[in-house]
């Protein structure tokens, strides 16, 4: 007689600064692997939307002009990560921050007997950051991405996707405002990744590169987390 083996769902960590491109390579790992990316942000927004008792507490938190605790945002991944379309397994982005959430986040999982199968660090080259991400831009009408020097439209004025010429850039991609995001993100992440290099976890891939290269790379570790 077979017995059924449990399967325990994978959880990924995404490390890198903005820009590096841990959006696109998260959308690729839920294409391929049907993992489900789990954003900070999302995750709380869902949770005020529907009301539950955590979310409940973060809009409180929010209306009062404070700060979400950890506790609370745990609390919200709790929840999450029991819905059944992470039974695959998850992409944890934007969280955790800092080695007090990551002691906690193992806490949590440790409960469903899950752990950090893979801390993938994007690792970047500051310099270049800088000009990469305050030269993107997208298209008002379909949020194709552009950028001044690496991928502009086919035709100049028209995107590319859906035709229009109404393109947009955030306030926050200038160089000023990269440089000090990087550095907050170098003085925040350092300890998480000594955190997961200690444990093991830690996986390092040079986020440069070309994105299909990149995409191979992560690929590969995620089959490997998922085994």
């Amino acid at each position: 007689m077979d017995v059924a083996v449990e399967t325990i769902p994978a959880v990924l960590i995404l490390l890198g600064p903005p820009g590096a491109g841990k959006g696109t390579q998260a959308r690729m790992l839920e294409e391929q692997f049907g993992l489900v990316q789990l954003s900070t942000g999302d995750l709380l927004r869902d949770a005020v939307a529907k009301g539950t008792e955590a979310g409940k507490r973060a809009k409180a938190a929010m209306d009062s002009g404070g700060l979400v605790s950890d506790e609370i945002v745990i609390a919200i991944l709790r929840d999450r990560l029991a819905a059944p379309d992470c039974a695959k397994g998850v992409i944890l982005d934007g969280f955790p921050r800092t080695t007090v959430q990551a002691e906690a986040l193992d806490g949590l999982l440790a409960e469903s007997r899950q752990r950090i199968n893979a801390a993938v660090s994007l690792e970047v080259d500051d310099a270049a950051m800088v000009t990469r991400v305050s030269g993107r831009y997208t298209c008002g009408g379909c949020g194709e991405g552009y950028h001044d020097q690496f991928k502009q439209p086919a035709q100049a004025g028209a995107c590319d996707k859906c035709g229009g010429g109404d393109f947009k850039r955030r306030a926050d991609d200038n160089a000023e405002t990269v440089g000090a995001r990087l550095e907050a993100y170098h003085a925040q992440t350092a300890p998480l990744i000594t955190y997961y290099d200690t444990k093991g976890s830690l996986q390092r891939i040079d986020a440069m590169g070309e994105i299909d290269v990149i995409a191979k790379e992560l690929a590969a570790i995620t089959q490997a987390a998922m085994a």
